[in-house]
């Protein structure tokens, strides 16, 4: 009897402390001020949301939108310093969750699943998952592909999205990872896949900057709505106030739009392309009523 009350303590001491270690790791705001630091998450090639320009600087739209949150914070910190943590869509999750990094400020989706494990932002961005193939390839529908070879960028979403396709519409598709999504292009330019599966925006920024942006086109089917946000850790509503009033503040005065036309309508570094995609209804909709919330 007292061996098992002994090891419920022990069960329970254990419990507490961890409770504990979890809520002191969610107190990021506590932890910004402790260190006088915040580390942001940032992608090497993810434009035009996140990547290094001609100078190795991390710049983009998630880039800019994460400054002007930094921002924010210096009226209170104003010594604060900001580390850039390099991340990759297979690590980003992991790297946020172990509290190397703050904020993340790049592309990734926000999901009913993900959400069991990080916190997000308002949304930021509005996507669509499509496939691009060589224009030259004859392939005109989703049909085409079957008993094909594709590409996806680890840790992207991509995956679970092609599987379904596949398995849905009878293509037997095969899968090739690649480490990040300018190693996809390049899997697409080589010939060792038919095509890559990817955001539609993250696809025309890598149609852009190929050499011949005409060597490639979409496959008109368009299979579902994601919705971008900056992620951070999850239960921590002192942090996420900061980054989402910030957020709804540049919504709300129209500079949100000005950074959205800098990186997807005007020319973009480092080679000057420009995207041509303009602010989608369904993003205007949640610049005017900002939430984070997706769908089931």
């Amino acid at each position: 009897m007292l061996h098992r009350l002994f090891a419920k303590a022990v069960i329970l001491a254990t419990a507490g402390v961890l409770a504990s270690a979890q809520a002191q790791a969610a107190d990021t705001l506590a932890k910004i001020k402790s260190t006088g630091e915040i580390r942001l998450g940032v992608r090497d090639a993810s434009v035009p949301f996140s990547f290094l320009d001609q100078d190795q600087n991390y710049v983009g739209f998630s880039i800019d939108l994460c400054h002007k949150i930094v921002d924010k914070l210096k009226q209170s910190i104003p010594n604060l310093k900001v580390t850039n943590v390099p991340v990759t869509s297979a690590n980003r999750i992991a790297l946020v969750n172990n509290g190397n990094v703050d904020l993340e400020c790049a592309s990734t989706a926000n999901s009913l699943d993900r959400q069991k494990q990080v916190g997000f932002s308002v949304a930021t961005f509005v996507s669509h998952t499509r496939w691009l193939v060589k224009a030259n390839s004859g392939i005109k529908t989703a049909a085409d592909l079957k008993g094909k070879t594709v590409v996806y960028t680890q840790g992207s979403n991509a995956l679970a999205f092609a599987k379904e396709i596949s398995e849905k519409n009878n293509l037997d598709l095969k899968f090739i990872p690649a480490h990040d999504h300018s190693e996809s292009m390049l899997v697409l330019e080589n010939g060792r896949a038919a095509a890559f599966i990817e955001d539609d925006i993250l696809l025309a920024a890598k149609k852009a900057d190929a050499q011949d942006p005409n060597a490639f086109t979409f496959l008109p089917e368009s299979y579902n709505t994601l919705y971008y946000g900056l992620m951070m850790a999850k239960d921590d509503p002192a942090f996420k106030k900061v980054v989402d009033d910030t957020l709804k503040s540049l919504m709300a005065s129209g500079e949100f739009d000005q950074i959205y036309r800098k990186w997807f309508e005007d020319p973009i570094p480092p080679r000057s392309i420009k995207l041509n995609f303009p602010m989608s209804a369904d993003l205007k909709e949640r610049v005017k009523t900002p939430s984070d919330k997706v769908p089931a």
